[in-house]
């Protein structure tokens, strides 16, 4: 399966102004050939430049529609859920580390008195 490329239609603005950006740099001993040449690139650039703001304002969007949404959760279902992590109980491991404090203590006491 392969994947076509779709063709990239610029504008004649984009197209004009890109040789109007050309030919402000255009050295003098430049042909028109490599004039042209330095157009495309600049309409190149200004295409990857459009993508690149096209994807950002996605993102954006994106964004937006999801704070949005997350403002306009009914407030019950958040209340439900702070009802859930209240119930739920956090594991009784907080005696591991005080355990093995205490037993690292009682081993120096015992090491120093036996030296």
């Amino acid at each position: 399966m392969t994947i076509k490329k779709q063709p990239s239609t610029l504008s004649p603005e984009t197209q004009a102004e890109a040789m109007k950006i050309a030919k402000a740099t255009q050295k003098p001993a430049q042909t028109k050939e490599q004039t042209k040449l330095v157009a495309q690139g600049i309409q190149h650039g200004i295409e990857l430049y459009k993508k690149q703001q096209k994807a950002k304002s996605r993102e954006r969007d994106k964004l937006r529609k999801k704070q949005v949404k997350e403002k306009t959760q009914p407030q019950l279902e958040t209340s439900q859920q702070e009802e859930v992590n209240a119930v739920v109980e956090p594991p009784k491991t907080q005696w591991l580390p005080w355990g093995l404090l205490v037993i690292s203590w009682i081993g120096f006491i015992a090491y120093t008195q036996w030296l």
